[in-house]
């Protein structure tokens, strides 16, 4: 596999999923206060040079010349969040490189269709020193909706120290976590979200132009799951609205400019975070796979 195919992949991904109009995210149409879409724009390619050196040791481990434990997922992620952050002063993709850095580093091992398996190997494989690097990221990015005062709080001096006394590595850290993130979800579940919506956007630029694809393709997410960042930021109601909103879009008892206007209306509460890192790292798949823009069209080759 061609590191550089890899990269290319993941920087343009991101980009199509920020770019694209969907409700209640930054897009070519719609800025926050604090994110625009020269966020991402900036923050995207930033962090190339750690793709490229994450496939480089995915293919170490494939050819057996290191231990899945070198992985360094969490220096990788790490090194990712401070170089978009050199770059830019928000937070447009920590939950991108976190969710892109084991499936990049697997890409070696299981190709595009099998790197989702081989991820929850590398991440079963981590070290504590794994985790504490992760910490080191979520302290540099400063996501919203991260809890604090809990046990191994990401904020607190003496998390480190627990960390490696408790032997945590970030199998242990996405198991406690799972409920409060999706991304921590598909870590554990060999990421069936990501690999579900991979085949349901394959079916759909088959028959739309590609940002009615990724609209239709995030619509169904949205009904399907209640995504976490809401869930973190605005509570539980918010999230289950949200989901009962989209799914009233795609039954035809809602239009779609009227659940823009609802995702709108509370500013940022409703933006969907960990949904749209979804959509970002399938896309990212596709291009991979081969799939090239032609006009208005996704299509392979």
């Amino acid at each position: 596999m061609d590191p550089w195919e890899v990269v290319k992949a993941f920087v343009i991904g991101p980009l199509l999923e920020a770019t694209v109009p969907k409700p209640g995210n930054v897009s070519r149409r719609r800025d926050f206060n604090d994110l625009t879409l020269y966020h991402f724009i900036f923050a995207s390619p930033a962090w190339a040079d750690v793709l490229r050196e994450a496939v480089l040791r995915g293919k170490e481990i494939a050819e057996g010349r290191r231990p899945l434990e070198e992985a360094n997922i969490g220096r990788f992620i790490r090194t990712a969040v401070e170089k978009s952050k050199a770059y830019q002063d928000a937070n447009p993709n920590f939950g991108v490189i976190t969710l892109s850095v084991p499936l990049v580093v697997a890409l070696p091992s299981g190709g595009v269709e099998g790197a989702g398996k081989i991820a929850r190997t590398l991440i079963e494989a981590s070290t504590p020193e794994d985790s504490i690097e992760l910490y080191r990221a979520i302290r540099i990015a400063n996501p919203k909706g991260i809890p604090k005062g809990v046990k191994y709080d990401v904020y607190s001096d003496e998390s480190f120290e627990e960390l490696r006394r408790d032997g945590v590595n970030l199998l242990r850290l996405a198991e406690m976590s799972c409920e409060r993130e999706l991304i921590f979800c598909e870590w554990l579940n060999c990421y069936s979200l990501v690999y579900k919506t991979f085949g349901r956007l394959e079916e759909l630029v088959g028959e739309k132009p590609l940002e009615e694809a990724v609209l239709w393709a995030f619509l169904e997410l949205l009904a399907e799951r209640e995504d976490t960042l809401i869930l973190r930021k605005a509570g539980p109601e918010e999230a289950r609205l949200v989901r009962e909103r989209a799914c009233a879009v795609l039954l035809g008892e809602m239009t779609l400019e009227d659940f823009e206007r609802f995702m709108e209306e509370r500013g940022d509460l409703r933006n969907p975070g960990s949904l749209a890192d979804i959509m970002a790292v399938t896309l990212s798949l596709l291009l991979l796979k081969g799939y090239r823009l032609r006009g208005r069209w996704l299509v392979i080759g």
